[in-house]
């Protein structure tokens, strides 16, 4: 998808990972900082946003984004149970992405009208997504769980799902990932460096999201 196309409505989980080569994962604890955050990745090319569920004040950071910067996207990120895809919605989330797959996770998001990217490990684990009727996934944690060799050994069996590979993924191995062809995008979380928030330095952070969407990619 072109990244100045317009998103507006109903997403699916295709379009979240088309919509650029990375998606940031991102932690944060105050609300000013996640606003100003945002429009500095929005502004470098990256505007679908994985706001994780680590910590207390995540929700009100979806929140203050999704009514201060409308040009992002926002996704909330490590949601395990349905009762964190339903407080996600309330917040204004446009997509969940969790660590895991579980059919209750899925059941609040087709309620919610959400697109869901679960996390599977395992060939077990793709075929329970695949009974629920979703083909993209995300592939977590992606380093520890075998890497590119893996999804290169499931591009066999599991020819029709295409994969966000996430966990250990950085700068200098996403390319590797990028090049596969069940691949469409990846998550990360070297786009929004802890030094750089702690300074508030939102041009390091514009710099790198502008140099993620410029990494090339198979499948898109």
């Amino acid at each position: 998808m072109d990244v100045n196309a317009d998103v507006g409505g109903k997403l699916t989980a295709l379009q979240v990972m088309q919509d650029s080569p990375v998606i940031p994962v991102i932690v944060l604890t105050d609300v000013t900082q996640a606003v100003l955050l945002a429009r500095a990745l929005v502004a470098g090319g990256i505007r679908m946003l994985e706001v994780t569920l680590r910590t207390p004040q995540a929700l009100a950071c979806i929140e203050a984004i999704v009514r201060e910067v409308p040009e992002a996207v926002v996704g909330a990120g490590t949601v395990r149970s349905a009762a964190d895809a339903q407080a996600c919605a309330m917040a204004g989330a446009r997509f969940v992405v969790s660590p895991g797959y579980t059919h209750s996770v899925g059941q609040a998001c087709r309620d919610a009208g959400l697109p869901l990217l679960p996390g599977v490990a395992t060939g077990s684990e793709i075929m329970a997504a695949q009974e629920d009727g979703l083909t993209e996934l995300k592939f977590f944690p992606a380093m520890q769980a075998g890497g590119p060799a893996m999804l290169k050994a499931w591009g066999g069996p599991f020819g029709d799902v295409r994969f966000c590979p996430t966990g250990g993924v950085s700068a200098t191995n996403a390319a590797e990932f990028l090049a596969l062809p069940n691949v469409v995008c990846v998550g990360g979380s070297w786009l929004t460096p802890a030094e750089a928030l702690e300074r508030g330095n939102w041009a390091q952070i514009t710099a790198l999201a502008h140099q993620a969407c410029r990494l090339p990619r198979k499948l898109a």
